[in-house]
């Protein structure tokens, strides 16, 4: 049996949505709020138990104390609201949000989260803004609307031209090169898009959190405070966003959910690096359409070049604008003679430019791997870290090349 704490007769001044209706609390702790952010609601104290089968036509809100409710019991209350076929909006709250639940929350269609220390007031305006949802959700079918980047953010795109030139390597160094240039904290986002077989994290010495499948229908409450929860922190400056390995992934994840991260990432941050698989995906041409630069790795093998060429033209084709991706050669091997093209054979064979060649070091590449982090972490003097320096300070320091086109769900939302 429920206990009712607050009727409506006792309100002062709360949710206004909620007067008069029932909230169901569990956590002791949250029995003050029925004087405050729950003023006129019919605010309840309820066991894990009284969720099974709850009805958004009896509940108009599920509020969740994560501080005061056991991890095992606190995993069964979202399953069982999740299992609702009509549930509430849900709140959870507190300072320790397991990622876990986090998760199963997103596949309910109207929940949120609020870390502690927080307000009455904040309560409040959080559960408005939950409450309202129904009328703010776009249909599942049409594309969640751009939001507008900050005029600084900066968004780059790192690709191999087959598998094994050494495109994660690269995009990791960047990544780092990058917070190198920045004061502000958390500045930098590294987002591994090889969401099958993706090994950013196991380079980087790091736990992936990331799973977008569990988004589901939800893509248009994916936000900056969602996105943390997804986030491994890498350095005081370097976020990571990646999935823990998922032969299904591909097929699992919408185009629109992938998107939507990128859009979120690049609000937040000021540089976005992103490692894309070099096999198209429904949303390949979408996120490189959306980024500044797109920089393709090669090996210096005759099969990789022609790779290259070829996937460069693919790109130049594909997207809406007149983007040109950027050629970088991996592993340069300083010689006189032997079998390896130098760069300006490697030129011929790609019949272009190459923007930048990243020495051939495997040593330190070999170390920081087993050891975990940025070649410039465990062999700073290494020739890699120096030439990645040298690409990231000679694009950095330009204006950015393009605007993407004005489409909808486009990351970054560059729109002309």
């Amino acid at each position: 049996m429920a206990l009712k704490l607050y009727a409506p007769k006792a309100a002062a001044a709360g949710c206004a949505t909620l007067v008069g209706r029932r909230v169901l609390a569990l956590g002791a702790s949250l029995a003050p709020l029925g004087q405050s952010a729950l003023a006129g609601a019919n605010l309840e104290l309820a066991a894990v138990e009284q969720l099974a089968g709850v009805s958004a036509d009896d509940v108009a809100l599920v509020l969740i104390d994560a501080d005061s409710c056991p991890a095992a019991a606190l995993a069964t209350a979202v399953q069982l609201l999740t299992a609702c076929p009509n549930p509430p909006a849900v709140l959870l709250v507190g300072e320790r949000l397991p990622t876990t639940v986090v998760r199963n929350l997103l596949r309910l269609s109207r929940s949120d989260v609020l870390e502690a220390p927080y307000t009455p007031d904040q309560i409040a305006a959080t559960i408005s803004s939950l409450m309202d949802q129904d009328a703010r959700v776009m249909p599942a079918h049409a594309p969640a609307p751009a939001a507008s980047a900050p005029a600084s953010s900066r968004c780059w795109a790192v690709t191999g031209a087959v598998g094994g030139a050494g495109a994660t390597t690269i995009a990791i160094e960047i990544a780092n090169a990058l917070c190198g240039r920045q004061d502000r904290e958390k500045s930098v986002c590294l987002i591994d898009l090889n969401l099958v077989d993706g090994v950013a994290a196991a380079y980087l010495g790091a736990t992936p959190s990331m799973k977008l499948a569990d988004f589901g229908a939800s893509v248009d409450r994916i936000d900056a405070a969602v996105l943390q929860a997804f986030v491994t922190p890498v350095s005081k400056q370097l976020d990571l966003l990646a999935a823990h390995r998922d032969p299904t992934a591909f097929d699992s994840i919408s185009r629109e959910a992938v998107l939507k991260v990128l859009d979120v990432a690049c609000e937040t941050y000021d540089w976005v690096v992103l490692d894309v698989p070099r096999h198209r995906r429904s949303w390949t041409l979408d996120v490189l359409s959306g980024s500044d630069e797109v920089l393709v790795v090669s090996e210096l093998t005759v099969p990789a070049l022609i790779a290259a060429r070829s996937l460069s033209d693919e790109i130049e084709t594909g997207v809406a604008s007149d983007l040109k991706p950027r050629i970088v050669l991996n592993r340069l091997a300083s010689r006189m003679f032997g079998p390896a093209p130098n760069m300006a054979e490697a030129e011929k064979a790609l019949q272009r430019k190459a923007e930048a060649g990243i020495s051939s070091d495997w040593e330190a590449a070999a170390a920081s791997a087993n050891l975990g982090g940025p070649i410039a972490t465990h062999r700073p003097k290494s020739k890699i870290v120096k030439d990645v320096q040298s690409l990231v300070e000679r694009l950095a320091t330009q204006p950015a090349r393009r605007e993407a086109p004005a489409v909808q769900t486009n990351h970054g939302s560059r729109a002309a």
